[in-house]
């Protein structure tokens, strides 16, 4: 017999979470099935949660080198075990899922630990922990399997010497010294983590510079960060072979002839869309040439009543991005008017320092409006800048010619939180000028939005003095 329900989502990461418990709200008889007993995907496990567990102690040791002087933050000791460092990851990762799994059962939704083949375009069946087979089906469909790090053909990933982005942190000790493969998101992170954390770090990409989808203001705080820890990245190169040496480390071969040699490397060239075994052929769902499940705009696949959403589709794979994608699919699911596009939503990378964006880059500005203005503001020029030693913060806001604030990048200690500041701002379509019209406290890095607003009044002052 063929159980059936209102709706069931395989994956129980951010995104199929959300599209799971929306369907919930909606009176839908919820079935979220996913391979682990827990939920919340490789973001809570091996993701978001524990490396940014690990950055909390990197940043807090760094910053007290900085405030207390070198003597008393002095470098760790070779060989420290990197459990100790992260003594208080099981907590939060333990705190986290169990909010996720009592919202999941407030609402009503069945969970089953289970791996789901699609049988047809209307049936699945669930392989369970025990071998047993059944057989379900559902009026839709939702497909969050997320991804997993990408091998390449000529890195030997042996999660010992080297590591993928999901074995990082399962290292015995801090490494004398770390090679990172890769210019993107995760590369980064884990670059500025370990060399706060006093490891001579190499980042090696084919790029010329990391982050390349940035405003190049926040990759060169990034670059000048990494550089003042002692780090470097070496771009214009491509990896032609990585492995280990049986000796005493790993040695990474270059394609300008050189060859580096590292304790430890870090393989963060990608990710790959889960969906080896769903059995998508046989569903009618198909995949793009990069191995991603082919959405429109409602994340429907090819398959009308089966939507994907999250990593499984591809960029920007961000836990925020893919928890609205959920919302919004199971929203065009039962049938409510959803806005086509995603608008204004953060993008918050945890390097150190925290680089965050929202809204259009000066770049994007540019081509879309003709005409913009940019307004500047160093959290030197603050006195919570200066009080917390994060000086070489920084804030551009950019604005249309009316003045109407379009976009935001930050750098900086703090940048996660204070570009929702200004998310609130572009959804509200206010003028530049509000922020140099109403009060902030002191001392507060916010500060920052008033004189970048004051930067661009003068800008446009002397602008139409030339006129």
């Amino acid at each position: 017999m063929t159980e059936h329900f209102g709706a069931i989502v395989v994956g129980a990461g951010p995104a199929g979470q959300k599209a799971a418990i929306c369907m919930a709200k909606a009176g839908r008889r919820v079935l979220l099935v996913d391979r682990t007993v827990r939920v919340g995907g490789a973001c809570v496990r091996h993701g978001t949660v524990p490396s940014k567990t690990l950055r909390e102690v990197a940043v807090t040791f760094d910053k007290l080198r900085r405030l207390t002087g070198r003597d008393i933050g002095s470098p760790l000791a070779e060989q420290t075990p990197l459990a100790s460092l992260m003594a208080r990851k099981d907590a939060v990762i333990d705190a986290h899922e169990g909010y996720m799994h009592a919202q999941l059962a407030r609402n009503g939704v069945e969970l089953r630990r289970a791996i789901a083949s699609f049988e047809d375009k209307r049936t699945v069946e669930l392989l369970d922990v025990h071998g047993g087979r059944t057989r379900v089906s559902a009026d839709r469909y939702f497909l969050a399997t997320g991804s997993s790090p990408k091998d390449p053909d000529d890195v030997c990933v042996d999660h010992q010497h080297i590591l993928d982005s999901d074995s990082i942190l399962s290292l015995t000790y801090l490494p004398r010294s770390l090679v990172v493969l890769g210019s993107g998101v995760i590369a980064c992170e884990y670059a500025s983590i370990f060399s706060a954390l006093g490891v001579p770090v190499t980042m090696v990409h084919s790029y010329p510079s990391p982050l390349g989808f940035l405003d190049p203001d926040l990759v060169s705080c990034f670059l000048d960060g990494l550089s003042a820890r002692g780090g470097t990245y070496l771009g214009n190169v491509r990896i032609d072979h990585a492995a280990w040496n049986g000796l005493y480390g790993v040695d990474v071969n270059l394609s300008d002839g050189n060859v580096l040699s590292a304790d430890k490397v870090l393989c963060a060239l990608g990710r790959s869309a889960n969906v080896h075994g769903l059995g998508l052929e046989r569903a009618g769902v198909k995949l793009s040439d990069r191995g991603h499940v082919r959405v429109d705009r409602y994340f429907r696949t090819s398959t009308p009543h089966i939507y994907a959403v999250g990593d499984v589709v591809g960029p920007p794979s961000l836990a925020s991005t893919s928890m609205e994608q959920g919302r919004r699919a199971a929203q065009h699911a039962l049938g409510v008017p959803v806005e086509h596009e995603i608008s204004a939503v953060p993008t918050s990378i945890f390097t150190i320092p925290e680089i965050s964006s929202v809204g259009l880059t000066e770049a994007q500005a540019l081509e879309a409006h003709g005409v913009v203005r940019t307004g500047h503001a160093n959290f030197a020029e603050v006195a919570r800048g200066q009080i917390s030693d994060n000086v070489s913060g920084h804030l551009k806001l950019v604005a249309d010619s009316a003045g109407r604030l379009i976009g935001a990048q930050i750098a900086g200690e703090g940048a996660s939180e204070l570009v929702h500041v200004a998310q609130m701002a572009i959804l509200g379509g206010l003028h530049v000028d509000t922020f140099v019209d109403e009060a902030m406290s002191f001392p507060t890095l916010a500060e920052a939005f008033r004189i970048a607003a004051l930067d661009m009044l003068q800008s446009r002052e002397l602008a139409r003095a030339a006129e």
